[in-house]
């Protein structure tokens, strides 16, 4: 794994004195879009939770699953929301390899995510089907009117809603139910929900201990972590219809795919993902 380098672009209001959580996300995922307090933070966390790192690359190979399934029923545009700073093998990159002409566009509140996603973006993708904004996922209206006025996704055709590894920094009561509840109303009928969430929640005695050292850890960073139980994650999709095999471990969800190797040695042990995911379709 990289250890990450310093970037000689700093986005005005990045706060390099303290860890994030996207820019530590990256760096348990290979990326190199990270600074030193982030890979220390990583490291510290790893010390307690040594599994967080595979945790991390198993939610990611759930999301370029869940992904190939939407373009498969007919999806052809993403709204990645929380998508953190773009890695290897990003939304888009997975899309098109099933349809070229596929569109998304990634949201963060992270300012250096959103810079390279631009980068990245002007580098190796389509500014005709791909862009990346700075909005706050709470901020429903706002961010869904910045996502409009870029032309990228038409609005009255099925969207898939990514909302992959990011609820859980929303604690219970901080406003997240009710803003995908939003989304899912302004959403066109076909449209798809993805979501993957951390939990405590019926994970082994042991991961339990790890994840709540872990959990008082990220208290430290700019965006803290609220577990929810698998009920409380189910109620996300209520009202749409959850594709086979429903709320489920990472671990678990359709390993009839590519990219699954990390996540099929857990296959006799899924709850060791330490989170539910999710994928559910609008009527």
């Amino acid at each position: 794994m990289s250890e990450g380098t310093e970037s000689a672009y700093v986005p005005k209001g990045v706060d390099l004195e303290k860890p994030n959580a996207a820019r530590t996300y990256d760096w348990f995922l290979g990326g190199t879009t990270n600074w030193a307090v982030d890979r220390e933070f990583g490291k510290q966390v790893l010390q307690v939770m040594p599994s967080l790192r595979t945790v991390a690359l198993v939610n990611r190979e759930f999301l370029r699953r869940a992904v190939r399934h939407c373009v498969r029923h007919g999806v052809r545009q993403f709204l990645d929301i929380g998508s953190g700073v773009p890695t290897v093998r990003n939304v888009h990159e997975v899309a098109d390899e099933l349809d070229p002409d596929s569109r998304c566009v990634y949201v963060d509140n992270e300012p250096v995510a959103v810079a390279h996603g631009r980068v990245l973006l002007e580098k190796h993708g389509d500014l005709k089907r791909h862009a990346a904004l700075n909005a706050d996922l709470l901020n429903v209206d706002n961010l869904w009117e910045q996502t409009r006025a870029t032309g990228v996704l038409d609005p009255n055709e099925p969207i898939a809603l990514l909302m992959v590894a990011v609820l859980h920094f929303v604690p219970p009561g901080g406003g997240a139910e009710e803003a995908v509840a939003r989304y899912k109303e302004l959403l066109p009928s076909g449209s798809y929900l993805v979501a993957s969430h951390a939990t405590n929640d019926g994970i082994p005695a042991d991961r339990a201990a790890e994840a709540a050292t872990a959990e008082a850890q990220y208290k430290r960073a700019n965006t803290p972590i609220g577990f929810r139980s698998r009920e409380q994650f189910t109620g996300f999709f209520e009202g749409w219809d959850l594709v086979d095999p429903g709320v489920t471990w990472a671990a678990e969800w359709r390993l009839d795919d590519l990219d699954s190797e990390l996540t099929s040695e857990w296959a006799d042990n899924p709850n060791a993902s330490c989170g539910f995911v999710g994928v559910a379709r609008k009527p």
